[in-house]
């Protein structure tokens, strides 16, 4: 459950002002058909972050704990960093149109997430916490949560978000996990 719960969290606020959830908007206004954007965010994450979480479970596999131990403390810590750099969002990554909404969202939001904060905090989760559903399914829940309302609300909200704020709050908890984890906090999963 704290896998569950730390993915969810963390990606959730990583994702708010994320080039990921700038394509949520783009696409609201776009469209103006939130259930296949909505539909089509769900399907292209659960395959994303399932690709993430096996190279995660991999890692976990090919590296001795006190390597892992190292290598995940300074990926958070670096996602920490990262956190901090605004994302920016290149229109053509919208310009699918002829594979209908949900195709179009699909394709969109799967190769905008490919290498993207949320896609490598899940690698790290897996590897961290060895609880590959737990955490595909936080991390997905985590995407919904914060691109759900750019969906519903667009314009409304995007402006009242205090997206420095919340990226500083998420690098904070990224920066904590990474020393926590290189102090030993991972003991009890075998790194």
């Amino acid at each position: 459950m704290e896998a569950f719960l730390i993915a969810t969290g963390i990606v959730a606020l990583a994702e708010i002002g994320d080039k990921t959830q700038l394509l949520a908007f783009i696409l609201a206004a776009k469209f103006r058909r939130p259930l296949p954007i909505v539909l089509g965010i769900f399907v292209a994450t659960v395959a994303n972050h399932a690709c993430a979480g096996a190279l995660g479970a991999g890692l976990a596999l090919l590296m001795g704990p006190e390597m892992l131990r190292w290598v995940l403390g300074l990926s958070f810590i670096g996602m920490a960093v990262w956190m901090l750099i605004p994302d920016k969002f290149d229109e053509k990554d919208a310009k699918l149109a002829r594979f209908g909404v949900f195709g179009t969202t699909v394709i969109a939001f799967f190769l905008a997430e490919m290498g993207d904060k949320t896609q490598i905090a899940t690698v790290a989760l897996v590897a961290q916490y060895q609880a590959f559903v737990a955490v595909v399914a936080g991390t997905t829940l985590g995407m919904m949560i914060a691109n759900v309302p750019a969906v519903l609300l667009g314009d409304r909200i995007a402006h009242r978000m205090p997206v420095r704020l919340v990226h500083s709050i998420a690098a904070t908890i990224f920066a904590i996990l990474g020393v926590a984890t290189l102090l030993g906090a991972g003991e009890q999963f075998g790194f």
